[in-house]
């Protein structure tokens, strides 16, 4: 029997345990996670769970008796701090060391830090992990003025959950557009209109220059043009680091991200790196890159078990997203970067439509706004690199997965 050891316990690391037990390993299995919490999904922190609406318990991703029953062994609270891989074993905090036949890394990533002058003040808020959220909930319960620093995702979810539950909102984004590093102009205008018009203040092409507070308490943000936003919660979302230390201190190739070939293995061969914290090759998209999702976790985990089992199993997935903000489920799949025209399906009035990014004849990715439909059949055309035409993306009564 050999021992595969598991260092990070987030939803990549879930599935890696949960597939390597459906295909039958007999292995042990050993689980290190730094967060007191078994794998959960991390989706709904800035939108159900931030609300209220959904339980902790919800969160988990798989109940506390699966690991008993299958006889998973569970270090919680417990942080790897050492990989020696010429004696194949993981030195952890306490310092105890864990010997290992093959090591999975899932150590995901970290949030990126504003670095301005207060930013350590009372009521300045990250969001990454189910304390984030809780403290984030509990400070907000009595407060009325909350400035969301970054217009992406996590951020943009946010001031929805917080505007939702009748908060004063400003949204403070140093680029000039919504998402600009994800979805297209076109998307990014849609959404601004979209927050605004339920209350929302977005304020674009503003830095932060530094938190200001009383008594070690936040209570504004002043913009590098002098400007000062009231703000007595702060939430910064402006994006996130991989946690690749440990590997890189060992040796393992990295380059913004553990580097992985598309059987999610490292450069030691007994090794293999899965989700947030991997830089992966894409033959769809034809180069290597890192993504942060949960698909992406999924799927490489999915990848990494079977191969552990003896499987020569490929990586090679159109990447695809989503984002919940107010009414309004937002689903992309393959990346824009690079377009050149965007065809638009349904009309924005409607709140239903979808945008076709392509670069000339070749489809790069669709984006869909509470249209399920569109964003599934445009999975599967990227899958199979069959593009519609311009005309045809653009015509609501011709069937898609006919070019299928």
């Amino acid at each position: 029997m050999q021992k595969i050891l598991v260092i990070g316990a987030g939803h990549g690391a879930g599935q890696l345990l949960d597939s390597l037990r459906r295909a039958g390993c007999e292995d042990s299995l050993t689980l290190v996670g730094e967060e007191s919490w078994l794998p959960y999904q991390r989706p709904p922190l800035s939108k159900k769970f931030l609300s209220g609406e959904m339980s902790q318990e919800r969160l988990a991703f798989r109940p506390e008796d699966f690991y008993t029953r299958h006889q998973i062994d569970t270090r919680l609270s417990c942080r790897a701090v050492a990989l020696d891989r010429d004696a194949a074993r993981v030195e952890l905090c306490t310092g105890e060391l864990l010997p290992y036949d093959r090591l999975a890394i899932a150590t995901g990533a970290r949030v990126r830090k504003l670095a301005v002058p207060g930013a350590t003040l009372d009521g300045v808020h990250y969001l990454r992990g189910i304390d984030d959220a809780r403290r984030l909930r509990e400070d907000w319960i009595d407060k009325q003025e909350v400035c969301v620093i970054g217009g992406g995702f996590i951020g943009l979810e946010v001031a929805a959950s917080a505007r939702a539950l009748g908060k004063n909102v400003t949204v403070v984004e140093a680029m000039d557009r919504l998402m600009a590093r994800a979805v297209s102009p076109d998307l990014s205008e849609f959404f601004l209109a979209t927050h605004t018009a339920r209350g929302v203040r977005v304020l674009l092409n503003a830095g932060v220059e530094e938190l200001l507070g009383t008594e070690q308490r936040v209570d504004a943000v002043r913009l590098t043009d002098g400007r000062e936003i009231a703000a007595e919660v702060v939430l910064v979302g402006i994006g996130v680091l991989p946690n690749q230390e440990l590997a890189a201190r060992a040796g393992l190739a990295c380059d913004n991200g553990i580097l992985v070939n598309e059987f999610t293995q490292t450069s030691d061969d007994r090794i293999v790196a899965l989700g947030d914290c991997t830089n992966h090759p894409n033959a769809l998209l034809g180069r290597r890159l890192r993504l942060e999702s949960v698909h992406n976790a999924v799927e490489q985990a999915r990848t990494a078990a079977a191969n552990l089992m003896g499987q020569k199993l490929a990586y090679n997935q159109p990447p695809w997203f989503w984002s919940d903000q107010f009414e309004y489920k937002l689903q992309m799949v393959g990346l824009s970067e690079g377009f050149d025209q965007v065809v638009m399906r349904g009309e924005p009035e409607t709140g239903k439509f979808s945008l076709f990014c392509f670069h000339g004849d070749q489809l790069l990715a669709v984006e869909s706004v509470n249209s399920p439909g569109d964003h599934m059949v445009g999975r599967k055309l990227l899958a199979a690199c069959r593009y519609p035409t311009h005309q045809q993306a653009a015509d609501r009564d011709f069937v898609l997965k006919n070019l299928l």
